[in-house]
């Protein structure tokens, strides 16, 4: 079964979102982002519903808040069990409550439960989260709002299950602007959608905004390309620490985000390998037969996936060896083992691959990238894999993990087809593969990203990469960042690193080109957005090991995560953001529309009397405990809830009977 993304009532209620507004902050190549989403209860009875909607699946949420008529409520990080007792304790008090958690299948689908809102009551929520912008093919720096979640296809016995809503049932409006600023003149700004023109704010063009045009329907995702004169100039940027925050500790410190841009000799680049074993992934499961685009019909994804293989193919150097896997709920293979490339071995598997529909069933791709694993290497032929992917698996973090396991072995370049392919998902293959990642949302851009993938691929591997810090007398250096494992011409490599000590005494936050020497200088700080960015990288590389180690006994790595995640205030897998408005005290009138736990236990109570008399001895200290419960809930419905008991279950068990 699955479930609509979007606000849904435990009987899938119509959405009472009424509108989404997101304001966008770019520094470079860091993007700040500010959603509110405003919701009324048009229910005549207190409402809690859930809205699931996607983020980027390396975005660090950062901020989370409630505003119910003039009254807000900040949230908090906390273990992600103790935040859930908490939310269900508010709910069955009759306070309000919000609750944000990331999925534990994939990090890029956050669930949000908007618990009692009073009949008529309106609620404003506010998300900020901080996210690194991935530098395309044409230097363009790409920001995506996605507007659905695609269906992801869930293995058997998996548990979190989301899907698009049709373009035609968007409820709500939307409305977007952006704020870029650089140390670069930014040149222009792109979209998949409309916009108003580019505003600049300085003679030097180095600020600008730019909004949606009006009549947006957020139909389908919000693509920007931001571009900048010397895209590829490397910078750091360092922040300055939290005034109210420990010295020592990540969030007292300062942080230093270095963007790496590696110029190659000219010899080294021209001699562009002709050799290596490149092995191609291709979904064939139902949902690539969906269009690439949201708004309207046109090429289908598989349809797209294909031309980029077929491209692919036909621009392989001669003497490397491939084969072509694709996959469903089963998978197969052209040839049995990788063969060398030549006219004859090309000309045969184009045939097979034009003839490739979206007819394999379901999305079981860790079964196929296990075969793969599976093969000896051939030597003197680096293994490449290249997978092509609409992102729709619900075990994201399972496949992720089988790839950095053989990161050793091989390199793998991934290619997100059509409108919501998970950037957790696409991005995670490249990042723990040591490759690159692609989005291809429309037949415009796509063999420029195609040949750079395969430039990249047959770029010589860059190995033994180290980072020597040449610091001030007093400074030291944590790097926060796991290992570079692969360096490319013309793609961005971020470490972050947390500086202990006397750092410098004019806090700024500042870009500085990266030439022989970093120049320390530090600036106020607005949003802690590199911090936050580096508390982030650290918790995935944390989430990871912990990962790995589940089955062990130490219970560290976890512990570490949750510690970092509650100090620097952004979301990880095991904690969740909590908010409870206490208010006047008074409980909210009316049985919950769900997840009620007075309603429950009183219905529980009914039936033990009702049904289970002969077994008394067994039940009545459970039922004193229940009872005593309720009396310290004070909950004004006991008499509307025993009622409505004994009507459902068919019984005529008095009030007093129960102890209430």
């Amino acid at each position: 079964k699955m479930n609509c993304c979007g606000l849904l009532t435990a009987q899938k209620e119509p959405v009472p979102l009424k509108s989404v507004e997101v304001e966008l902050e770019v520094r470079d190549h860091v993007a700040t982002v500010v959603s509110t989403l405003n919701y009324e209860n048009k229910e005549d009875k207190p409402l809690e519903a859930v809205f699931v909607f996607p983020l980027p699946g390396d975005a660090a949420v950062c901020h989370f808040s409630a505003t119910i008529g003039q009254r807000q409520i900040v949230a908090e990080v906390k273990e992600k069990q103790e935040a859930r007792e908490e939310y269900d304790d508010a709910l069955s008090s009759g306070q309000q409550a919000f609750l944000l958690e990331e999925s534990e299948q994939s990090p890029d689908i956050f669930s949000l439960s908007v618990g009692s809102l009073p009949p008529g009551e309106s609620a404003s929520i506010r998300l900020e989260y901080v996210t690194e912008l991935a530098v395309q093919a044409d230097d363009g720096l790409r920001f995506c709002l996605p507007a659905v979640l695609n269906p992801r296809y869930q293995p058997q016995g998996a548990s979190v299950q989301v899907t698009s809503v049709p373009a035609s049932l968007v409820p709500y409006s939307l409305s977007f602007s952006a704020r870029v600023s650089s140390p670069r003149p930014v040149s222009k700004v792109e979209s998949n959608c409309s916009l108003d023109p580019l505003q600049y704010l300085n003679p030097e063009q180095t600020q600008a905004t730019v909004k949606l045009a009006a009549g947006h329907k957020f139909d389908r995702d919000v693509e920007l390309l931001i571009y900048y004169k010397d895209a590829h100039q490397p910078t750091a940027v360092v922040e300055a620490g939290q005034a109210s925050a420990k010295p020592g500790t990540l969030m007292g410190d300062p942080v230093v985000m270095l963007s790496l841009y590696p110029e190659f000799p000219q010899a080294v680049m021209s001699s562009v390998a002709s050799c290596g074993e490149f092995v191609f992934l291709l979904d064939r499961s139902g949902s690539m037969d969906s269009p690439m685009d949201h708004s309207k019909r046109q090429e289908s994804r598989i349809g797209s996936a294909r031309d980029t293989l077929l491209l692919l193919l036909k621009s392989l150097p001669m003497g490397c060896y491939f084969n072509i896997y694709s996959f469903g709920s089963r998978f197969q293979h052209i040839f049995p083992k990788s063969v060398k490339y030549s006219q004859k071995t090309m000309k045969e598997s184009l045939k097979k691959v034009e003839e490739m529909g979206a007819d394999l069933g379901g999305t079981e791709i860790l079964e196929p990238l296990k075969h793969i694993y599976s093969q000896s290497c051939i030597p003197n032929q680096p293994r490449q894999l290249f997978v092509f992917t609409d992102g729709e698996v619900g075990n994201t973090k399972e496949v992720i993990s089988l790839v950095k396991k053989n990161s050793g072995s091989h390199r793998c370049f991934s290619f997100g087809i059509g409108e919501g392919a998970s950037s957790a998902l696409i991005n995670g293959l490249a990042k723990e593969g040591g490759g690159h990642a692609q989005f291809i949302t429309g037949t415009d851009r796509m063999q420029p990203k195609v040949m750079q993938s395969l430039r990249f691929a047959l770029q010589p591997a860059v190995v033994d990469i180290s980072v020597t810090w040449d610091l001030p007398k007093g400074v030291s250096v944590t790097v926060l960042s796991p290992p570079i494992t692969a360096l490319f011409q013309g793609q961005r490599s971020l470490i972050y690193a947390q500086l202990t000590g006397e750092v410098g005494a004019a806090p700024s936050l500042s870009e500085i080109p990266l030439c022989v020497q970093i120049c320390l200088c530090l600036s106020p700080v607005c949003r802690l957005t590199v911090h936050r960015l580096a508390a982030r990288t650290l918790i995935r590389s944390l989430e990871m090991e912990e990962r790995e180690r589940r089955g062990e006994q130490d219970k560290g790595v976890k512990k570490k995560v949750v510690e970092v995640s509650v100090q620097s205030g952004v979301s990880s897998v095991f904690t969740a953001f909590i908010a409870v408005n206490k208010g006047d005290g008074e409980a909210v009138q009316g049985p919950l529309v769900r997840r009620n736990e007075v309603w429950a236990t009183i219905l529980a109570l009914i039936w033990l009397h009702g049904f289970k008399v002969d077994a008394q001895d067994e039940w009545q200290l459970l039922a004193m405990k229940a009872v005593s419960w309720l009396r310290a809930q004070n909950a004004s419905c006991v008499t509307e809830c025993v009622e409505a008991g004994n009507v459902l279950l068919g019984c005529n068990v008095k009030k007093d009977v129960l102890g209430l």
